[in-house]
């Protein structure tokens, strides 16, 4: 009897601890869900009782260097909802077959959206107004308002369709930017989110005397860009003339920047796309083929003609880049202008074993000052001037003048460029280097380093935006030139701008020439590939020389019609007719007799 009081108090002991046990882990987690997860509950609860609407901010405006004219804005839209738990199930499919009619959809998948057992379900973004308009007359007419939704939405609208368009880029379908400068500069654009909110019942039913909760949406900051419309609708005029004309097969692209301050004036890739349509073919033939195409190669067209070859493509520059060479041996004082007859071209030259020819191999140039051998464009003299240079010279070169790093324009999908390694670099690759074969650079690597020469020997970073736009208080940003090393020194400068005023006079570069202004220049021709069969041609230019206001790179990709692929008969002729308008837009003074 004893032993059975025993363990019937043993018995009582232990349910004792264990409900004292769980009535602590009971409080440790009333206390854990109350003061840790308290928030997080409460938050769930307040979302679980609100029907909320997303209402799209506005992305800021993209203006040109004026800051007045418009090259992307938001325009108001509006986006059609419904809240499926407050139509009745005798509305559902009226209401299914009215959206479905009205905005061209197909009515059973808005009928699943209609039937579904959501607070919100998004039928169509960014109607026109008319279209909901539509809409709204039906409810009138029909009396029924409840569980649909029209709200105020933006979309992204392009004034000028093509102008600029691998500068711009453009948004996708949820208005984020996709390319340019939509997408580099996404975080200031694209601004915040408002919405509309309004309480539910237990059931998930709308409570009709509650009134709706509206946060605004605030508007994305403004850009203003350094690219000048006109300038840049000349540069697109007549490289689209050129690429049509000289039937170059792989397009083209033009650069136009302010070597005072790296200001990119024009930016012009050719063929241009329609950036209100960015998603359909640009070429009749294309267009044809559309539907045949699949997923994959529709996507690699359309990678293709979004692509900014004036900044994601390298390219051999030829003999464009005998400035670089012609730069180097001024400053390091290893050749003079003008000093007669110091160089002599017998048609080749013979480096390590190896023999390079002019392209004038046929006719030799003969005897030649510096001056005149850039004017010619004799690939023996820089040959020359680049064994004297010796490699570890010359690539202190391509380091200050920027070739070994990308430029950090304020664009995405920059290249780098190509070269060998300075320890890789025998005789033999010295010498290709110094007539600008057998290596790759970008065009916006061109176009900074001929700027330098012109903004007194001076590196400046090329820029597309000057100033951002604070959308709520209109405080406007400037955004500061970056100027770098100096490079070469001014008298270095004022001397290979003289030759190259020489170049377009007299040389290879004459079909640039401006009545009335000293033009500066230089032409280049290269292969496209080591055995392509495909060539590169190009001019690149300064004017005017005296005081220069503005540099150009005019590449042209495989060029295949009558006039040839040299530089100095397709690219400088470009070249010219952009620099005639450009000079009278921007009013600049003659600088010689006309």
């Amino acid at each position: 009897m004893q032993n059975s009081n025993l363990d019937a108090k043993k018995r009582i002991v232990f349910i004792f601890f264990i409900v004292v046990i769980v009535c602590i882990v009971l409080c440790i987690k009333v206390a854990i869900i109350q003061f840790i997860e308290g928030n997080e509950w409460k938050e769930k609860s307040e979302n679980q009782q609100y029907a909320t609407r997303s209402i799209t901010a506005g992305r800021g405006t993209i203006y040109d260097t004026s800051g007045e004219i418009v090259l992307a804005q938001s325009s108001s839209v509006e986006t059609i909802s419904v809240n499926p738990l407050n139509i009745s199930e005798e509305n559902k499919e009226k209401v299914a077959k009215a959206l479905s009619d009205i905005f061209e959809l197909d009515y059973e998948k808005v009928l699943k959206k209609v039937k579904k057992e959501s607070s919100i379900e998004t039928i169509i973004k960014r109607v026109d107004k008319e279209k909901a308009d539509e809409l709204r007359i039906w409810m009138q007419n029909n009396n029924l308002y409840s569980g649909i939704n029209i709200d105020e939405d933006t979309k992204r609208y392009y004034p000028y369709s093509t102008l600029a368009s691998h500068i711009i880029g453009f948004v996708g379908s949820d208005n984020q930017g996709l390319d340019g400068i939509e997408a580099k500069y996404d975080e200031v654009l694209v601004g915040k989110n408002g919405n509309i909110s309004k309480m539910l019942d237990g059931k998930g039913n709308l409570l009709e005397d509650k009134s709706e909760v509206y946060e605004e949406s605030i508007k994305g900051n403004d850009l203003i860009l350094t690219i000048d419309m006109n300038i840049q609708a000349i540069a697109e005029k007549y490289l689209e003339e050129a690429c049509i004309e000289n039937v170059c097969t792989d397009g083209g692209n033009v650069i136009i920047m302010n070597p005072k301050n790296g200001d990119i004036l024009a930016m012009a890739t050719y063929p241009y796309y329609d950036l209100n349509n960015p998603y359909e073919p640009t070429s009749e033939e294309v267009k044809n083929m559309w539907s045949e195409l699949d997923s994959n190669q529709k996507s690699t067209y359309l990678q293709g003609i979004w692509r900014n070859k004036a900044i994601a493509d390298t390219y051999e520059p030829g003999s464009t880049f005998k400035l670089v060479t012609t730069s180097a041996a001024l400053e390091e004082n290893i050749a003079e202008p003008d000093k007669k007859a110091v160089f002599s071209c017998t048609g080749n030259i013979e480096i390590a074993g190896t023999r390079i020819r002019c392209w004038r191999y046929y006719r030799p140039h003969g005897m030649q000052s510096l001056r005149e051998a850039l004017m010619n464009s004799c690939n023996p003299v820089f040959i020359g001037l680049g064994q004297k240079i010796g490699v570890s010279k010359y690539y202190e070169y391509l380091n200050k003048f920027g070739f070994l790093e990308k430029t950090g324009i304020d664009l995405i999908g920059e290249a780098s460029s190509i070269f060998l390694k300075e320890d890789k670099v025998g005789p033999v690759e010295l010498a290709t280097i110094s007539f600008g074969q057998r290596f790759e650079v970008t065009p916006i690597q061109m176009i900074t380093m001929v700027s330098t020469i012109a903004n007194k020997g001076r590196y400046v970073k090329p820029r597309v935006v000057k100033a951002i736009i604070n959308s709520e208080t209109g405080e406007k940003q400037e955004i500061e030139p970056e100027y770098k090393n100096q490079v070469i020194s001014e008298e270095t400068s004022q001397e290979v701008l003289s030759m190259m005023t020489s170049v377009v006079s007299e040389g290879t570069g004459k079909n640039a020439r401006v009545q009335g202004y000293n033009i500066g220049g230089k032409t280049g021709t290269s292969e496209d590939g080591v055995n392509t069969g495909k060539y590169v041609t190009s001019f690149i230019g300064v004017a005017p020389t005296d005081n220069p206001e503005i540099c150009i790179l005019v590449t042209l990709y495989n060029p295949t019609g009558e006039s040839g692929h040299q530089g100095g008969t397709v690219a400088a002729p470009v070249a010219g007719k952009i620099l005639n308008e450009v000079i009278d837009y921007l009013e600049i003074e003659p600088t010689e007799e006309t």
